[in-house]
């Protein structure tokens, strides 16, 4: 009974592996996907706005910044390999981190945004996220995914005389989606490359590129795990992404010769004005946040005092002054600082701790 449940089991396995080859768009590959890209575009509109909002929502106190970020991503979307719904939106966190959901929704934070020098870098940073949703690399982790609950539930079968049997099974299938969460190294190195070719495609200098790991391989030692959380746990620096980008670059290089590549360094400049002349008031907010994590709530108060000073239309600094009212209930003064912020911004939320 057990074997023929088994045999079953990976006879359903193969028979989907050998109905669910698709084309990767960018290289032009057969690749195993169970994903459709109905599939995709459904699960990126879905996750989208939740996935925003949990890693503190629009940065929507800089228009002009946000406008800027987006018009480089479509310039870069524009000469990729699958024409999907790009959007580009820039997040009001400090976590240096940037992220592609399924069917071209992207996210920056604007704590990435700090460390870059260039338009050209940020066109790299966003490039690297357009091969992700433009090769279906979500598509591939899903289904890498699939397959291995598919395979995990097989072996619980066979011991379905276990009184664990069941949660055996819901916790594979938990993991599961932990480990599908982390682009694989070849997924990686594809979209450094293919991001780097966009780059080029879209007018930029691709030599961006090389600067841009650079800085990541600098910033990624010495630093703590938590600014680590962020685009280095799932995209990691290294010397060999340096060097690959490198060789590339050098390649590519004789071809571009007589090519007016921009690097933007002005632009960009001009774009990142509120974030560099506010860069205190949010270093204030970070030190509140970590205040609120060690319950020293006076310390916090203070900090978000001051940066609410500085930038009296930021909704986050009075949505975490309200969030401590509550935490020490008070609840009237919650209330009314609550308040103050959805009418600095309307589309704010308060953020659970």
């Amino acid at each position: 009974m057990f074997r023929r449940l088994i045999l079953q089991g990976f006879l359903l396995i193969a028979a989907a592996v050998l109905s669910s080859c698709a084309v990767n768009p960018v290289t032009g590959r057969n690749e195993l996907s169970l994903v459709s890209e109905a599939q995709e575009r459904a699960i990126g509109e879905q996750q989208y706005g939740p996935s925003q909002q949990s890693q503190g929502g629009e940065f929507s106190v800089d228009p002009i910044l946000t406008d800027y970020v987006n018009g480089v991503g479509q310039r870069i979307a524009a000469v990729s390999d699958a024409p999907l719904d790009y959007e580009f939106v820039v997040l009001n966190n400090s976590v240096p981190n940037a992220w592609a959901l399924p069917g071209g929704k992207i996210a920056i934070n604007r704590g990435l945004l700090t460390e870059l020098r260039s338009e050209a870098e940020l066109a790299a940073v966003l490039g690297h996220e357009v091969v992700h949703a433009a090769a279906r690399h979500g598509a591939q982790a899903m289904t890498r995914g699939t397959l291995l609950q598919g395979a995990l539930a097989v072996g619980a079968i066979a011991s379905q005389d276990n009184d664990f049997a069941d949660f055996i099974v819901g916790a594979s299938q938990l993991g599961a989606q932990l480990i599908s969460q982390r682009y694989g190294r070849e997924a990686e190195l594809q979209s450094d490359e293919y991001g780097i070719r966009y780059m080029i495609a879209a007018g930029y200098d691709p030599r961006a590129a090389i600067s841009l790991q650079e800085t990541f391989v600098r910033l990624s030692a010495g630093r703590s795990q938590g600014w680590l959380d962020g685009l280095f746990a799932s995209h990691p620096p290294s010397e060999d992404r340096v060097a690959n980008n490198r060789a590339l670059v050098n390649e590519l290089m004789p071809e571009l010769e007589g090519r007016d590549l921009e690097t933007g360094e002005l632009r960009y400049q001009q774009a990142m004005a509120f974030l560099q002349n506010n860069a205190e008031a949010y270093a204030l907010f970070d030190e509140a946040e970590r205040a609120v994590a060690d319950n020293d709530f006076d310390i916090a108060l203070l900090n978000l005092g001051a940066a609410i000073g500085m930038v009296p239309n930021e909704a986050r600094f009075s949505g975490l002054k309200a969030d401590i009212h509550l935490y020490q209930e008070n609840y009237r003064q919650a209330v009314t600082t609550y308040d103050s912020a959805i009418l600095i911004n309307r589309n704010w939320k308060r953020m659970e701790k």
